[in-house]
């Protein structure tokens, strides 16, 4: 198990802590209803101190049951983690994309073309193809001295290259 999973699962084992834990413990245990929420809780702190209290304003919206009032907030929460993990997703593309693309101007993708054999796929063949054309670009542009025997090769579709079409 390399490190990144290992960490995962021991973040996964903490979350699970914290689920079963109050639970198995009846934290909680002397309250009618144990585990409300911070609304709740301090709805009930502010009558306990200020009888009198009168609220500032009252909701928009008040949800006929705690079961809508609960599944509402179940669809905010998952909208958040949504928009949060396209987010997250769009930016790490956008990295790993730009790292890529230095990576190819850089010239550091010098190693060999992998073979498309006759049992390749269309789409198969199509990338080598295009990891060929991409590579012999490459080659053609680097100065005479500095072409490698392998970059040779593969610009004139030599033994250690694939044809266009992907059949050697």
């Amino acid at each position: 198990m390399n490190r990144n999973t290992k960490i995962n699962l021991l973040l996964l084992f903490v979350v699970a802590a914290l689920a079963v834990l109050p639970l198995a413990l009846g934290l909680g245990d002397h309250k009618k209803e144990p585990f409300t929420g911070a609304d709740g809780e301090a709805e009930t702190a502010i009558t306990e101190i200020e009888p009198d209290y009168q609220p500032w304003f009252s909701p928009l919206y008040e949800p006929p049951s705690g079961e809508i009032e609960s599944a509402l907030f179940s669809l905010q929460a998952a909208l958040g983690a949504g928009v949060l993990a396209y987010y997250f997703g769009l930016h790490r593309g956008r990295r790993q994309g730009e790292t890529r693309a230095r990576a190819q101007l850089d010239g550091a993708d010098t190693g060999p073309a992998p073979a498309a054999g006759p049992e390749a796929t269309g789409a198969e063949a199509n990338a080598t193809a295009a990891s060929t054309a991409t590579a012999a670009a490459t080659a053609t542009a680097a100065s005479p001295a500095t072409r490698t025997t392998a970059d040779e090769e593969r610009a004139s579709d030599g033994p250690g290259g694939n044809s266009p079409t992907g059949r050697v």
